[in-house]
């Protein structure tokens, strides 16, 4: 413990309601609650509490809050206490700042400033309760022209493809960052939407190869748990080349969190750092990278789809046409407000851009050169809601992925301390214990419900635009209105500013 720094939280117990059942104390992994035998009564120490909510959620009798200290450095408006916190921990530890999930910074939300539009009387709007609404998609490549046999029966020229059943797909999390449990959860509620969940690069537990027709592998720099079945199990592979949350930045899985089960799936020792360079030691051109993607779609028999994952940079539209020559048949932007296990701070904090200017640039530039079909385009990077969904489409995306929010379906508060490997929820942690916490078979129901309600809300916004299928809106930004937005932002964006018409 540094003695510099004061406790971040409070927890504050109504010693009337606390009836001293020690729930919360055993409930608690970082040890913040205990048993005063002499007084017969709970304490805390704050300076242990991470704000999980474990505590809060479970205590019978409604007896604890977690609250944020007020307590403060003479303030200061440009050393507040996080700045000199950091500063005081580095002085401690003389290591780097390590932070988990996304980018907490106040920066803008471009979604909160996009509005959709609506179709009224001479455009009528569709009820989806009683007229077709199609939110099945296909992600791959797209036929350049169609062909007929001497019959003139359509012949199928489709390279592989993905089948959506809804525009939502679970992101990447690895065995090992997250739990066995958490992982069955996405693997079943995948199954039963009809849509895909990502392994992450920490390889696929032998008991989840079942969920093969749904499942997207990872192979990232570190090339974690990759052999011929774990490619050839799955129905697409995903080349990791960077994460929103940490461009420019390799992975980092604590020794701690390497138990027998993830060594095994990841085929390295048990108990050591799973340490993935930033590069690929093998790429370091588009032409390195086709090589690879040729590579996996050789040892597959070009029978599953080549998905290449990037971070939202400056330069993605550059980035993004290269991988479409690439011979790559999706390509994944993960935005700068991406979750993750763990990574440096000042990355998560101060690298990439937001993921809606990316993709708006992304989407142009490739309709630019004429090969936006080469591609299908999925994005992730904090998809809160459906709405979010509905507006990244209409900007250019095919479909999304979800991580954050799927976690939280699974019972995370977001105390962002994934890195420590003690989460309270049963999700961000390998300790069995802690483990069991999280119950599949209710988790991959909660994930079920969560998608199948955003579904139905994609398909009352779709009808309320009059428009009755995902096609119809991919890249249809006219369906879209900026609030609050400069006119270089909404020029980024391809939008025009609300009250403006058509």
């Amino acid at each position: 413990m540094n003695m510099y720094i004061p406790p971040e939280y409070e927890v504050v117990r109504d010693t009337e309601r606390c009836i001293a059942c020690r729930v919360c104390e055993r409930q608690c992994a970082n040890e913040v609650h205990s048993f005063d035998a002499d007084t017969g009564k709970m304490t805390a120490d704050g300076a242990k509490c991470v704000n999980c909510h474990r505590c809060v959620c479970l205590c019978p009798t409604h007896a604890l809050k977690i609250v944020k200290s007020d307590d403060t450095y003479k303030l200061n408006a440009n050393w507040d206490n996080q700045t000199i916190n950091e500063i005081y921990k580095q002085a401690n530890s003389g290591g780097i700042l390590l932070s988990s999930m996304g980018n907490p910074k106040p920066y803008p939300i471009f979604w909160d400033k996009l509005l959709v539009n609506a179709s009224q009387v001479t455009n009528p709007p569709i009820d989806p309760l009683r007229e077709p609404m199609e939110t099945r998609l296909w992600l791959g490549k797209r036929a350049a022209s169609i062909e007929r046999d001497e019959k003139g029966r359509l012949k199928n020229t489709l390279a592989p493809q993905l089948k959506l059943e809804v525009p939502v797909m679970f992101s990447a999390m690895s065995y090992g960052s997250i739990s066995y449990n958490a992982h069955e959860a996405l693997a079943r509620a995948a199954q039963e939407l009809g849509t895909y969940y990502n392994t992450g690069e920490g390889g696929l537990h032998r008991d989840f190869y079942k969920y093969g027709k749904n499942t997207i592998v990872q192979v990232a720099s570190g090339r974690f748990g990759v052999f011929k079945d774990y490619l050839e199990g799955a129905a697409a592979i995903e080349i990791k080349m960077g994460q929103g949350a940490k461009p420019g930045i390799g992975g980092h899985l604590p020794g701690a969190k390497i138990s027998e089960d993830v060594s095994q799936t990841r085929m390295i020792p048990q108990g050591a750092d799973a340490i993935s360079p930033a590069p690929h030691h093998d790429i370091y051109s588009i032409e390195d990278l086709r090589q690879l993607v040729m590579s996996l779609k050789e040892a597959t028999n070009y029978e599953k789809p080549v998905i290449v994952k990037v971070a939202a940079v400056h330069n993605a539209p550059a980035i993004a046409s290269g991988i479409a020559r690439s011979g790559a048949d999706i390509i994944a932007i993960d935005g700068f407000r991406g979750g993750t296990g763990a990574a440096p701070t000042r990355i998560r904090d101060n690298v990439g851009i937001p993921i809606e200017l990316a993709l708006a640039q992304i989407d142009q530039r490739l309709r630019e050169e004429g090969i936006r079909d080469e591609v299908s385009l999925v994005v992730g990077g904090s998809i809160r809601s459906s709405a979010d969904v509905v507006k990244a489409i209409a900007l250019g995306a095919d479909a999304c992925y979800i991580g954050t929010a799927a976690l939280l379906a699974l019972g995370c508060h977001l105390c962002r301390s994934c890195h420590a490997g003690k989460c309270n929820w049963g999700i961000a942690t390998q300790q069995p214990d802690l483990v069991k916490r999280l119950n599949p078979d209710i988790g991959y129901k909660r994930l079920v419900n969560l998608v199948g309600a955003w579904k139905h809300e994609i398909q009352e916004m779709m009808g309320g635009m009059g428009i009755n299928s995902i096609e119809a809106l991919r890249g249809n930004r006219l369906m879209l209105r900026g609030v609050g937005l400069t006119e270089r932002e909404l020029e980024l964006l391809g939008v025009r500013y609300a009250g403006e018409n058509m």
